[in-house]
């Protein structure tokens, strides 16, 4: 009988530790969607961007990915943007689509310019940044290599060899 007493209240002490855990990972993590201002960025190719994405200025959260369409007059992905009120966007911003990591999500990332204008809520960032997919940097990889390693590098390996011939070659002979 103690024996299950014991193990009780051990469960009891693990469930309030993960409890605790969880309200501290909550609180950390910034999870707020930002309430603010709209503006909205056209891309040519939005791949891994989903709604309530964060928007980052020098990695910090200032506001959230509220929404994405297609113009169907341009065929280009219309970003919608909520940002904090407080945070005011010259006009010469530029919004890139960046990756957290190799493996991870994506977010959009302003890089405020030095325009004395600034974006009016509803406005559009005029100038955008994709970022090409983990797919298309591989395969530009691997296309760049099979063109170094064809005749281009076969002729230099083998004009090395003719030089090594050569320079080796007289003294064989002799």
């Amino acid at each position: 009988m103690r024996r299950n007493v014991i193990e009780t209240v051990l469960g009891g002490v693990v469930l309030a530790v993960a409890a605790v855990f969880l309200v501290f990972a909550y609180t950390s993590a910034d999870l707020r969607a930002v309430d603010g201002y709209e503006v909205t960025a056209n891309f040519s190719s939005v791949g891994g961007l989903q709604n309530g994405s964060d928007v980052r200025i020098s990695g910090v959260k200032v506001g959230s990915v509220t929404g994405q369409t297609l113009d169907p007059d341009t065929f280009l992905a219309v970003v919608r943007m909520n940002i904090d009120p407080a945070i005011r966007l010259p006009g010469d911003t530029v919004a890139v689509i960046a990756s957290e990591s190799l493996l991870g999500g994506r977010y959009m990332a302003l890089e405020p310019g030095g325009a004395e204008e600034l974006i009016e809520p509803g406005g559009r960032i005029e100038y955008t940044q994709s970022t090409p997919g983990i797919e298309q940097l591989l395969g530009q990889v691997i296309f760049s290599m099979q063109g170094a390693g064809g005749p281009a590098a076969g002729g230099a390996a083998g004009g090395a060899t003719d030089a090594q011939e050569g320079a080796g070659g007289g003294g064989l002979l002799d």
